[in-house]
């Protein structure tokens, strides 16, 4: 029986992410908007006039495969605030946090807030996004690459443009 509900569970989750025909319902279900969102197109237009701290809060693993340039790993699950403290002390740097999709960098954008940082945004859409909208993801040697983890084939489906690896 507890089988039975656990399937039925993941299978009611599963089809209400699949279900979502944009990204903006999808981020409805999902996120709070407790940390402003920031558009990819802005954010390349700050990284070019202004200094913007860019945090990957994604899996080591994910970051291996490709991500935005200049982006500083912080993690999702390994994520520390003291290491993030230690090394960006500036509490009114601008600061933009990205995953896949902007789900799990929202949480962490809080984490960062709640530290202290009052200038912190959620990059709406994430890595996906950012490379959908054809910009450019470099991998671990810094050469720019075509590849974007995808973390399943579930999450894969809001990559258009770019190589998916799972």
């Amino acid at each position: 029986m507890r089988y039975l509900l656990l399937y039925i569970a993941l299978f009611l989750c599963g089809h209400q992410l699949l279900s979502q025909s944009t990204l903006s319902e999808l981020l409805q279900i999902y996120n709070t908007r407790s940390v402003p969102y920031i558009s990819v197109e802005e954010l390349k237009m700050l990284k070019e006039k202004e200094q913007v701290y860019l945090f990957d809060a994604r899996e080591a693993k994910e970051h291996a495969v490709s991500r935005i340039p200049s982006a500083t790993l912080v993690g999702f699950s390994e994520f520390s605030e003291e290491l993030i403290t230690a090394r960006f002390p500036a509490k009114d740097s601008l600061i933009v946090v990205y995953c896949s999709l902007g789900i799990r960098s929202e949480e962490i954008a809080e984490k960062l807030v709640k530290a202290g940082y009052s200038n912190v945004r959620n990059l709406y859409g994430g890595i996906f996004e950012w490379k959908n909208k054809g910009y450019e993801v470099v991998d671990k040697a810094g050469n720019i690459t075509d590849s974007v983890h995808t973390v399943s084939g579930t999450w894969a489906k809001w990559l258009k443009n770019g190589t998916k690896v799972y």
